[in-house]
């Protein structure tokens, strides 16, 4: 599956929004997740199917300051 992933193309073999997380190595790491501009909460990502073309953007808390 073709998908944009924080502005840069993924593909891989992923069906679910979990399933991306997993494979981008995030594991058990909090994360806010969108697609297609649209707030995914962590409760829905197993069932959030993907789509060819999804834009997808993962963005990781970080701290320091």
């Amino acid at each position: 599956m073709e998908l944009t992933v924080n502005g840069e193309l993924f593909d891989g073999d992923v069906t679910t929004l979990a399933d991306l997380i997993g494979e981008l190595g995030y594991g058990e790491q909090r994360v806010a997740t969108a697609v297609n501009g649209d707030f995914i909460p962590d409760s829905d990502r197993k069932d959030y199917a993907l789509r060819d073309g999804d834009h997808v953007e993962v963005v990781a808390p970080r701290q320091g300051g």
